[in-house]
């Protein structure tokens, strides 16, 4: 694909977006900018790191940023490099609908493998796969263009929207419910039974768990994460949530729009998230612990309480990003603060 017909395809180009074609080159993939041959595509965002590589760049052509101090110097090192380009405002976002149009999705033929198992209540929606080794229980509905890879399996009374792809080995549990365009990669579980036992003098009596998962619109589940269905109710997961691999997410638990958890996160059951929180790498949120909208948990955060909409908080138990900042430099410098303290107490003595 040339270089201009790709901008055809980008939602940020206007006839007013700064470019350089060259020689228009034959774009056949994309790469980082310190690997790109001539004929990927890379892209560069303000205040990268990278900056200093595109001296050195072979791509055939870059994606800049149009805005900051450092915009109009790139520009011209690309000019000078002999580079395609063009300047956006989120050359990321470009790339990622670059990357769409250089490597289109394949859509598997419609149709039921001979090997899928279909309960004869099911019903499978117009243009949609089922792969080999598929099962799909009792009054399971399938909505249209869906695609389920091999070895996925439906229980009874699932439902699930139209243009879902549920990948290799994914697993949904009865009363699930998946809204339109979701996405469920490969060993993930929906719809598990939560942790719900009831202590007695003879042992743990279990719970049953009769409650349902909901995923809203556009939710995408990563490999491996769980999320549980309740005693009673539902868990639900906010239109356009996005679930890294291996998150667990409890009974009960309810996010908003938009959030964002990382890989490792663990979410106890009844705990609430607002709209667009995020939870990086192996946050932990304690039972009924409350993020308010826009919410940010670094990395290994422990939160037992609420967090107020918008605050960043990081740190085991979770407090303020600031605070915690400046506890962990005072933290490096604690034996020698014993060490001072303990003088002072020496000199103190009579």
């Amino acid at each position: 694909m040339r270089f201009s017909e790709l901008l055809c395809q980008l939602s940020e180009v206007t006839d007013a977006s700064p470019r350089h074609l060259a020689e228009d080159p034959e774009l056949n993939g994309a790469a980082a900018l310190d690997q790109a041959q001539a004929d990927q595509l890379t892209f560069l965002e303000p205040g990268n790191a990278l900056a200093a590589a595109l001296a050195g760049s072979s791509a055939g052509a870059i994606l800049l940023p149009a805005r900051g101090d450092e915009a109009a110097a790139l520009q011209q090192l690309a000019l000078e490099r002999g580079l395609a380009w063009i300047a956006l405002a989120d050359p990321r976002l470009a790339f990622a609908e670059a990357l769409a149009a250089l490597h289109p999705r394949r859509q598997p033929a419609a149709g039921i493998h001979p090997s899928a198992v279909v309960d004869p209540s099911a019903v499978v929606g117009m243009g949609s796969h089922l792969g080999p080794l598929v099962v799909i229980g009792a009054n399971v509905q399938i909505g249209a263009s869906c695609v389920l890879h091999p070895q996925v399996v439906l229980y009874e009374d699932v439902q699930i929207g139209d243009d879902c792809e549920l990948h290799a080995g994914a697993v949904l549990h009865p009363g699930s419910r998946l809204g339109r365009g979701c996405v469920v990669h490969s060993n993930a579980v929906v719809g598990s039974e939560g942790f719900g036992f009831v202590p007695t003098a003879n042992g743990w009596r279990k719970m049953p768990q009769t409650g349902q998962v909901v995923l809203e619109e556009g939710v995408e589940v990563g490999c491996g994460s769980t999320i549980d269905r309740p005693s009673v109710g539902e868990t639900r997961i906010g239109a356009g949530t996005k679930i890294d691999n291996l998150v667990h997410i409890g009974h009960g638990v309810s996010t908003g729009k938009g959030c964002a958890l990382a890989a490792q996160v663990g979410i106890a059951g009844g705990a609430r998230l607002g709209n667009g929180v995020i939870l990086a790498g192996q946050v932990g949120l304690a039972n009924k612990a409350v993020m308010g909208d826009r919410a940010i948990a670094s990395s290994k955060s422990g939160v037992h309480g609420e967090v107020a909409a918008g605050e960043v908080v990081s740190g085991y138990p979770a407090i303020s990003n600031r605070l915690w900042l400046r506890s962990s430099a005072v933290f490096n410098k604690l034996p020698e603060l014993v060490k001072a303290l303990r003088q002072l107490e020496k000199q103190a003595k009579p």
